[in-house]
């Protein structure tokens, strides 16, 4: 008998019997809700599957993709053993409070990512910085077309901010405003961020002509270490004085760019470029992807933001480009187009496509560069950017 038992508690154990009384569970709704509420996990585990084979095989974002797929798995394990994992209790549950719900992985992340960037393009051309400042755009153009969807404020603000194709600012913002749509955000952004090469040059050849694509730009000035050391501290203290609220992200922005271009910290500056930024990215992935559990993520809601999603990311192409455009009319030496659209935070994939879109109409137009100027100032763009939804959204 006591062996009976036990195989019987065995069965019930199994993943297999839990999709079968999940199956058999009634729910009360519409067909296709009852359908997702019957076989969600299941769908999920196959959604990730396919997460896990755009990271590994076309190898889109995968340091990223691939944990926030295998977190993902792992919040769909049936019942209970998804709650021990994934749950307030369980290891992903204590580490995403730790790290997600305070805010605390964005911003190491921040550091690292400031600790890998040459702000010397944007210093040597300061106007470029007006590009970066233009693709933040899609953030308030998707903000407020989420509104019109009937959105409330934080989740537009959420949704809103994958316009400036940077995750772990999207990742902050999130979990300030509407952290249950944390998985659906990360999603999108992570996975618009992969596609910039496909996303980008049929917008940048749309409003830009052959002439203006083949415009060679002069070589950059060469930036002092001096310039490249007080620009961090002046950003800083800009954002001290008029932007409190957007701090944390850029104090960590400039402290780690500070650590690199000092010349007397490198082990701080080798350590968050390396040994501190991919521990912190494990964590963030699977954190990130235990959100991905099928009543969250298997919803109208969440093609909604898929969809606001894209059209955020393109409303910051276009405004990039278009910007360079109405800069020229004013400007004796004139800029390439092509570099406004590298004006999103994409480090530094942006800036490639726009070296590329310009290298088909002239083989030996070099923007790449005059690119990083822009795409350095979009990532200083988006922090300010969330720092504005902080403080103008309550949460």
């Amino acid at each position: 008998m006591q062996i009976t038992d036990g195989l019987i508690e065995l069965w019930h154990s199994t993943g297999i019997y839990n999709f079968i009384q999940t199956a058999h569970e009634q729910v009360e709704g519409t067909g296709v809700e009852q359908f997702l509420s019957h076989f969600g996990q299941p769908i999920m585990i196959l959604v990730c599957c396919f997460l896990l084979w755009l990271g590994i095989k076309k190898k889109f974002e995968p340091l990223l993709l691939v944990p926030i797929a295998f977190g993902g798995l792992l919040s769909n394990i049936p019942m209970p053993l998804g709650e021990e994992i994934a749950g307030p209790n369980g290891f992903l549950g204590i580490i995403f409070a730790a790290g997600i719900d305070k805010g605390l992985f964005p911003l190491i992340i921040f550091m690292g990512v400031g600790a890998m960037t040459d702000f010397g393009p944007l210093i040597a051309n300061p106007k470029t910085l007006l590009l970066g400042g233009a693709a933040q755009f899609g953030i308030f153009g998707a903000l407020l077309l989420a509104i019109v969807l009937g959105f409330d404020m934080q989740a537009a603000g959420s949704i809103g901010i994958i316009g400036g194709a940077d995750g772990p600012t999207s990742i902050y913002v999130t979990t300030k405003l509407k952290q249950e749509l944390l998985g659906s955000i990360a999603v999108a952004a992570y996975s618009y961020m992969a596609l910039v090469p496909v996303i980008q040059p049929p917008i940048m050849r749309l409003l830009t002509t052959k002439e203006e694509r083949k415009i060679q730009m002069t070589q950059l000035r060469e930036v002092s270490k001096r310039e490249k050391i007080v620009f961090p501290l002046v950003v800083l203290i800009l954002c001290l004085i008029f932007l409190p609220s957007a701090c944390p992200l850029v104090g960590a922005l400039t402290f780690g760019n500070l650590c690199k271009e000092c010349g007397v910290t490198d082990r701080l500056s080798d350590t968050m470029q390396n040994a501190l930024i991919n521990i912190v990215t494990i964590f963030l992935g699977l954190t990130v992807g235990s959100k991905l559990q099928a009543d969250h993520f298997l919803t109208i809601e969440t093609l909604k933001i898929l969809l606001l999603g894209i059209i955020a990311f393109s409303l910051a192409t276009a405004a990039g480009v278009i910007m360079a455009k109405i800069m020229n009319l004013f400007l004796k030496e004139k800029i390439n187009p092509l570099i406004g659209s590298a004006g999103v935070s994409a480090v530094p994939m942006a800036a490639r496509v726009s070296n590329k879109v310009g290298m088909e109409e002239n083989p030996q137009n070099f923007l790449l560069m005059h690119a990083m100027g822009p795409n350095v100032a979009g990532v200083i763009g988006s922090a300010v950017a969330a720092g504005v939804l902080l403080s103008i959204i309550p949460h």
